[in-house]
């Protein structure tokens, strides 16, 4: 028996809906997972064009100021069916660090992290020091809490740069006369936007991308104050890199020490033993 024309109509209504909630409203659906609710609209990625600037103002210490690393991400949250709060921002972790000051023939100073250095570590965290596992909690993260109706959109945002003070004399002797002649520093770094359940952990992995600064800066420390040190590179970065494929974060990237709290200074001496001071940095502004 043929279906009469009302029943064919009916059906294909039926189908309609189907195509377009994903399921008949008289049946349970099951809720989508806030994986698949979330969605990145946008990412950008850059460090700033200006060259590091030198600053001799102070008759103790050279201090420089790198350009900024910045990372944006505009994000769209799709409405959220269960009771469960997300955050979503920004986590860095130091994968390298070469940071090096030499005092002529008397020898040279070094910020080194001793668990990376040696290979123990693959990256230590570069957290604030506060909000770990995040980068900060201003700009560089947002939260979610559902059940949500709505939309949710929102930008997440962070910089980065170097802003180090490095002394002019040697930093283990009691003298300030000037003897330092250059500043050598390459660090690479990871950055990934990340989603976190705050009950459960749970983690998702949204972007991934690396980056790097270096420098280098020759000082004359026989000329007067002012004059001494000059940049010789790089006048302009590498801009960073968003992968294709996104990369794990290591379990220390996202716990204590963060990167400045780790940090040692050692002395290397020409002739003798190292000596070293866990004295903290002043890297961040």
């Amino acid at each position: 028996m043929r279906p009469s024309l009302s029943e064919t109509l009916t059906f294909f209504r039926i189908l309609l809906i189907i195509d377009a909630m994903g399921c008949i409203q008289s049946i349970s659906c099951k809720p989508r997972s806030f994986r698949e609710s979330i969605i990145v609209l946008e990412v950008s990625s850059s460090i700033d064009s200006n060259p590091t600037s030198i600053d001799e103002s102070s008759n103790v210490v050279l201090r420089y100021r790198t350009p900024h690393f910045r990372a944006s991400a505009r994000v769209l949250v799709l409405p959220v069916a269960r009771k469960e709060t997300w955050t979503v921002g920004w986590i860095q972790a130091c994968n390298h660090m070469e940071f090096y000051n030499t005092y002529g023939n008397k020898g040279m100073s070094s910020w080194e992290l001793p668990d990376l250095r040696d290979g123990k570590i693959e990256a230590i965290s570069d957290s604030d020091g506060v909000n770990y596992p995040w980068y900060g909690n201003t700009t560089e993260t947002c939260t979610v809490a559902g059940p949500t109706r709505r939309d949710t959109r929102f930008t997440v945002s962070m910089n980065d740069n170097f802003y180090p003070s490095v002394t002019w004399g040697i930093p283990v002797g009691d003298s300030e006369a000037s003897q330092l002649t250059s500043i050598r520093r390459d660090q690479s770094f990871t950055t990934w936007l990340v989603a976190l359940n705050q009950a459960s952990g749970e983690t998702v992995v949204l972007r991934t991308v690396r980056w790097r600064m270096r420098l280098h800066i020759q000082v004359d420390p026989d000329e007067p104050l002012g004059r001494r040190a000059r940049l010789t590179e790089p006048l302009a970065q590498e801009q960073p890199e968003v992968l294709v494929r996104n990369e794990p974060i290591p379990s220390n990237a996202t716990v204590k020490p963060n990167a400045n709290d780790a940090q040692v200074l050692m002395w290397r001496p020409r002739f003798g033993s190292p000596w070293w001071s866990s004295r903290p940095s002043t890297d961040r502004p």
